[in-house]
This record gives C-alpha cells, sequence and structure tokens, in this order.
C-alpha cells in the first residue's frame, strides 16, 4: 500500500514539549508582566521619593548657610538666556497643599524634561517667575515617580497652594474645579489664560498633570491667584499652620 499522501502525526512526547516549552514562555511573559508593574508602581515611586526628599534638603541647607539664589547667576556677556531666568534643571522653591496632605510637599525646579519631573514638580520656563505679575506654572506627574498630583482632582475654589523661596511665602488661592483640556491647549498656561475667568493681568498660578490617572491623553487644569506673601523670618502662614 502507497504511503504517499499520509500525514505523520506528532508524537505524544513531541506534544508535551510543544505544550511545557508554551507554558513556561507564558509563565515567564507574566512574571516580566508582574516585574514591571512593580517597577512602575513601586521602585520609581520609591527612587521619586528620595530625588525629591534630596532636592528639598538642597535648598533648606541653601537656605540655611547663605543667600538665596533663584536664578542664573553667569555674568552677563557669557549668559544664553535672559537675565532672571531659573537655572533650567534645578530647584529654586518648595510647594505645599495641604488639600493633598498634610505632609504634601514637593520641590519645584526649572523646567519640564522628562528627567526633571522625575524629581519633583517642574515650572514652565516661558511662564512668570514666582510671585510676579505673569502666570507662574507649573506641571507634575499624576501617577508614577512619586505621583505628587495623584489627588488631583481633589482641588476645590479656596485650597492654598504655598510656595517658598527660601525668603518670602507665596500663598495661592484656587479659583476653579480642575479643568479638563487636551495636550495641545498651551493657552492654559498664558500670562492671562482665556478660561481661567481671571479679567486682567495679575499674579496667577497654573498647576497641571495628565488626565486620567494612568493616562495622558488629555490634561487637567487647576487656576489660582496669589492671596498674600510674608517674610519666611516672620514664620510659616497661617495657610500651613491651620
Amino acid at each position: 500500500m502507497s504511503l504517499r499522501g499520509r500525514r505523520t502525526l506528532p508524537s505524544r512526547t513531541t506534544v508535551r514539549v510543544i505544550v511545557r516549552t508554551l507554558s513556561e514562555i507564558c509563565v515567564t511573559a507574566g512574571t516580566l508582566i508582574v516585574l514591571f508593574v512593580v517597577y512602575v508602581l513601586f521602585w520609581t515611586g520609591v527612587r521619586a521619593d528620595s530625588a525629591m526628599d534630596g532636592e528639598i534638603g538642597k535648598l533648606q541647607e541653601r537656605w540655611s548657610t547663605g543667600p538665596v539664589t533663584t536664578h542664573d547667576s553667569t555674568p552677563a556677556p557669557a549668559r544664553a538666556k535672559p537675565p532672571g531666568r531659573y537655572t533650567a534643571g534645578a530647584s529654586f522653591a518648595v510647594m505645599y497643599i495641604p488639600r493633598l496632605g498634610a505632609d504634601w510637599a514637593k520641590p519645584v525646579l526649572e523646567g519640564t524634561a522628562t528627567g526633571t519631573l522625575q524629581r519633583g514638580l517642574g515650572h514652565y520656563d516661558r511662564t512668570a517667575r514666582l510671585g510676579q505679575v505673569g502666570n507662574f506654572a507649573v506641571a507634575g506627574h499624576r501617577r508614577t515617580y512619586g505621583d505628587p498630583f495623584k489627588d488631583f482632582p481633589q482641588l476645590r475654589p479656596g485650597d492654598a497652594v504655598v510656595l517658598t523661596d527660601g525668603t518670602t511665602w507665596f500663598t495661592y488661592r484656587i479659583d476653579n474645579r480642575p479643568y479638563t483640556t487636551l495636550p495641545g491647549d498651551i493657552g492654559v498656561i498664558d500670562p492671562v489664560p482665556e478660561k481661567s475667568g481671571f479679567n486682567g493681568p495679575g499674579r496667577y498660578l497654573t498647576l497641571t498633570t495628565c488626565e486620567p490617572e494612568w493616562g495622558h491623553s488629555h490634561r487637567l487644569i487647576a487656576w489660582a491667584h496669589l492671596d498674600s506673601t510674608q517674610p519666611v523670618a516672620q514664620g510659616r502662614p497661617s495657610a500651613l499652620t491651620g
């Protein structure tokens, strides 16, 4: 009898090897996914918290040992940017938001580059300096890298956002519930944002973060106005002492 055209079925041993190999691949893939999730949820947070604590520690040490320098002191002929700008990637202030926790305190650094936002909040470099007329705009991660703005949706009108540059306390007050927009809506950090409700020039603050919580298809925005200032020498402002 001819064997032409007859199919040869794999042996039971071959089937077992294939099944075992696929199972091992699935287990390995599952393990890698779990490790990645642990890295994203835990390890990046540990590293970011340590980095932020380090930035605050450096600021406090600088403020306690000498004059505060919040901008680039490079001589004018060698300076590659307009005078009065903060130093890119360097911390210059600490932000407190009581609504987000009694111990919530984050350093503010110049710029919004990826590496900068892994060490704290980032100041949009084209916006006003802290406390000056204009819009002092700040970005922060919603999730990962310490989750600084995880509870951003909890912000309410009247909430205090307090910052210090080592010489002065600046207390801003939130004016609106968080507003949702698209990433391309750069007008939210204009000197007078069109949709903020502000009627003219003033001393404003804009906070931005990602939306949804684990995505980045949209942005959450909160606007605030400067409510009061006081010298650091007079102690902490009432917004922080309760």
